[in-house]
């Protein structure tokens, strides 16, 4: 692959992710609202599980969510560029893909990590998150596949 393939797939793919990470804020926020419960111990509970407990909370539960997300959707992309999906086929692989993510990380390492973040919403509310992560990062390749590459004029 190229160089400017390369930096296309990959800048795809960071879109692609925040897409993805954008859609799983979105969904855990309404459920937080729906229900009562504080967002803000999710993004809490994203810096206790990764180390960083000395970051703002919020701030930094985002952050560091938003830059996996972006990591997760680069690695999708350079993965299933060559299989160029089309249509209803990007979309259920990529859902697919993140159940595969979900189960592996609320199953086996999440668990062994930081056992209250697998408590803090249901299980059920973060496998649809994934789910609607996958949603968005098909819809953001669907929509980065149409576009025209753009040509850099020196």
């Amino acid at each position: 692959m190229k160089r400017n393939a390369i930096i296309r797939v990959l800048a795809i793919g960071i879109a692609a992710g925040l897409a993805g990470g954008v859609a799983e804020v979105g969904w855990i926020s309404a459920y937080a609202f729906a229900t009562g419960i504080d967002a803000g111990s999710v993004a809490g509970g994203v810096t206790d599980t990764v180390g960083m407990a000395a970051l703002p909370p919020v701030a930094g539960g985002i952050a560091i969510h938003m830059t996996i997300a972006a990591i997760l959707g680069m690695a999708l992309t350079a993965a299933l560029a060559p299989l160029r999906l089309e249509s209803a086929r990007r979309y259920v692989v990529l859902a697919s893909a993140l159940a595969a993510v979900w189960a592996i990380n609320f199953m086996i390492v999440l668990p062994l990590i930081n056992p209250a973040f697998v408590e803090i919403v249901p299980l059920s509310v973060s496998f649809v998150s994934k789910l609607l992560f996958g949603m968005a990062a098909a819809a953001s390749l669907q929509f980065s596949q149409r576009a025209e590459p753009m040509r850099v004029r020196a």
